[in-house]
């Protein structure tokens, strides 16, 4: 189509009360924001081997042009996301299309009662229901040596707030690393590289699925 063809194509829309189609490419990509802590943020990486980067390479790879943005702070508890939630979406270019909650880990490596975590996180999930933004719920798994209770108790918040707030639920955010030779530093809590590869490779399809692409 020629300069002519087009000029005339968006004077007949304007005759007719049309508005020409947004075309911004920024509004086209998916915005994800991986809300969370040391495992989203790439703790004992360097740059462009952690969570954020490696979960954006990978949905290019599938043809999702999404931009994935850093929202993990080392440390990080379940009330300390809470406090930090609504500065974090208002410092945003614009509201994303999906959030990855990804805490409560440092909540149970504390002993933190698990009400506490879970009135956290519901929470979070309820100023993220308020702004219509979807949730991907990335649960977490209780360190085996922990009372069988608190294990309980601990593993049973992350269903069923994702069940509450009609959340898309990615059971184990460490599937597939966790406790895997090579897949963890020597710290034992934080994923390598390989590691990282594993966890994106598992909640992948997820995050095609909570952005309705998969």
């Amino acid at each position: 189509m020629n300069r002519r063809s087009i000029a005339a194509a968006l004077l007949s829309m304007m005759l007719v009360g049309a508005s020409p189609p947004a075309t911004s490419p920024d509004s086209a990509r998916p915005l994800v924001l991986a809300f969370g802590d040391s495992l989203t943020a790439g703790y004992g990486l360097d740059q462009g081997l952690g969570f954020v980067p490696q979960l954006q390479a990978t949905l290019r790879r599938h043809g999702i042009a999404a931009t994935v943005v850093d929202g993990g702070v080392s440390g990080d508890t379940s009330e300390a996301g809470k406090a930090r939630l609504g500065w974090t979406l208002d410092g945003m270019e614009r509201k994303p299309d999906l959030v990855i909650v990804e805490l409560g880990a440092n909540d149970m490596l504390r002993g933190l009662d698990p009400k506490l975590t879970e009135a956290n996180l519901n929470a979070i999930l309820s100023d993220l229901d308020r702004r219509k933004i979807p949730v991907l719920v990335a649960g977490m798994r209780a360190a085996p040596n922990l009372d069988p209770a608190y294990i309980a108790r601990f593993e049973a918040i992350f269903p069923a707030l994702a069940k509450r707030h009609g959340a898309e639920l990615y059971p184990f955010f460490l599937e597939g690393a966790a406790a895997q030779p090579g897949m963890q530093q020597a710290d034992g809590m934080h994923p390598t590289f390989a590691g990282v590869k594993r966890i994106v490779t598992g909640i992948a399809p997820a995050v095609k699925q909570a952005l309705k692409l998969g």
